[in-house]
């Protein structure tokens, strides 16, 4: 069988080329209070498990022992069935548990942590339009809430790093496109709209059916859970 085809990727490079804070404020210490843990939920493995591409991975490892890889049984009744969550994590990469915020080291954050709670929105005919939220985090994620405060350095980084490696990389690309045509299901079954930082600077509505966008204030963005 054929090896699937892996970039060579200056990690070092990315991560200072992908550096920004998400907002001018820390964002959790605003979702913080409503997890029994404390922790920010982002940070917190039993609610997010960090993904990370595998030459990633070995980038982290020589550089950091922030990190290990995650075994699923870290959490005694954790919200998630782990089994499902390996199904679902593509083959180009793999799970990673941190020794928790109190321990975090900025300057190694994977990219999972700092994309959170974005991804690359990939449209049916294959264009990257800008950033969209993981859905299954609208009731405990704060930033999902209140994406008005994402500042535009972050936005502009996030859409230079996936040009850089959506462009490398085709089986990354596709796995995103994969979960963008997810979102279009659910949202198209939940009969709303899809919200989108666009990639020029702007707030916008996504039809799930038909793509159509329409520019609108942020202040159009549904609010989740304790957030509203």
């Amino acid at each position: 069988m054929e090896e699937p085809f892996v970039p060579r990727l200056d990690f070092a490079r990315l991560y200072r080329r992908f550096d920004a804070p998400i907002a001018e404020l820390d964002c959790g210490q605003m979702c913080a209070p409503h997890n029994s843990s404390g922790k920010p939920f982002c940070c917190d493995i039993c609610y997010a498990v960090p993904a990370a591409y595998r030459p990633e991975w070995t980038y982290l490892r020589g550089n950091t022992d922030l990190w290990k890889e995650w075994r699923g049984d870290e959490c005694p009744g954790e919200p998630f069935d782990p089994a499902e969550v390996w199904a679902e994590t593509p083959e180009h990469m793999l799970l990673l548990a941190c020794k928790g915020p109190a321990h975090c080291q900025r300057d190694f954050r994977s990219v999972s942590c700092r994309q959170f709670p974005f991804f690359p929105y990939i449209t049916a005919d294959s264009r990257f339009l800008g950033l969209v939220y993981e859905w299954a985090f609208e009731e405990v994620c704060w930033v999902i809430s209140h994406q008005e405060t994402v500042t535009q350095r972050y936005r502009s980084e996030f859409v230079r790093f996936y040009d850089e490696v959506l462009a490398q990389w085709p089986d990354d690309f596709e796995c995103y496109a994969d979960h963008a045509e997810e979102m279009r299901e659910e949202f198209a079954a939940r009969k709303q709209r899809i919200p989108l930082l666009h990639r020029n600077g702007g707030f916008y509505l996504i039809s799930p059916q038909s793509e159509r966008l329409e520019r609108v204030a942020p202040e159009r963005f549904k609010r989740f859970g304790p957030y509203r």
